[in-house]
């Protein structure tokens, strides 16, 4: 299968307070084969300037936002059981949080996981454990998964629960404010699987940098690499030329370039368009991990 975009963008993202982020890298590579490169906004980068960029992208270009595009659903049949009114879908999910959330700085959710009617769904911070973070088949003690959270671990990962916000690798609030970003683009760029792959055009997908980095020949206990002669080497694996620089390379910016020339490989295969656990219902209401099979 050949690959029918022309870039691939990789977006490592922050659910991190505050205006400008270190936490968020963005890395672009081309489809002929040339080296992915950092897109530097001189400043550092806000998640309102990431939309921006996403409103304006080059032609046929597949996009990964390192989040969750939703939260767990299938487990339980509702993102928040035994909340009235609830939200059915991803995109309704989309639109119920940016709305608590209006108020909150560079599409913030602290007013999301902060609000009395949804905290207990929560592992947070200081605070015990929400009495509604775990479903009764969450036995492995990390709350609620999503199927392609599943798939994830079935593949040698480490998942969280996107409704844990508790540790350095904890992705609840940064999926939250994703989901805020990817509402208020309105539809302009389809987000698959929630939006079906449109024949032509522009893509957003999630992506998960461990997986990246994990197919690039790093175990997932050496998933980060914070020198260019490790992130060169594992570029080498997936038949990337080398990143230009030398010498130390911070986290973000090697997940966003590592991931860059993944996705450029990972768009041709078939099966990661066709992941065997994703059903139509998963697609509506979890969405998927690109590259979990």
């Amino acid at each position: 299968m050949t690959s029918r975009f022309d870039h691939f963008l990789a977006i490592d993202w922050s659910g991190a307070k505050g205006k400008r982020h270190k936490g968020i890298a963005l890395a672009i590579c081309d489809a002929a084969g040339g080296a992915p490169v950092l897109v530097d906004p001189g400043a550092g980068w806000s998640r309102e300037d990431v939309l921006t960029v996403l409103q304006d992208l080059p032609p046929d270009t597949l996009v990964g936002m390192d989040l969750g595009i939703a939260l767990p659903f299938a487990d339980c049949d509702a993102y928040f059981p035994g909340l009235e009114d609830g939200p059915q879908d991803a995109k309704a999910l989309w639109t119920f949080i940016d709305r608590l959330c209006r108020d909150d700085e560079d599409l913030a959710a602290n007013s999301f996981v902060d609000h009395p009617r949804l905290a207990p769904y929560y592992r947070r911070q200081g605070l015990a454990e929400g009495a509604m973070f775990r479903c009764d088949n969450a036995d492995h003690g990390r709350g609620r998964f999503r199927a392609a959270e599943h798939a994830q671990a079935a593949m040698g990962l480490k998942p969280y629960s996107n409704l844990n916000l508790v540790g350095a690798a904890q992705v609840g609030k940064s999926s939250l404010t994703g989901m805020r970003l990817l509402h208020r683009l309105g539809g302009r760029v389809p987000v698959w699987p929630i939006d079906p792959l449109p024949p032509d055009g522009s893509v957003i997908t999630e992506i998960y940098t461990t997986l990246a980095a994990m197919q690039a020949g790093r175990s997932p206990a050496r998933a980060k690499m914070r020198d260019y002669s490790e992130l060169n080497d594992a570029l080498g694996v997936i038949g990337s030329p080398p990143a230009q620089g030398s010498g130390p390379i911070d986290d973000h910016s090697a997940d966003a370039l590592i991931t860059a020339a993944w996705l450029r490989s990972a768009a041709q295969r078939p099966e990661n368009w066709e992941p065997a656990g994703l059903t139509p219902k998963i697609a509506q209401t979890e969405g998927w991990t690109f590259g979990a099979i």
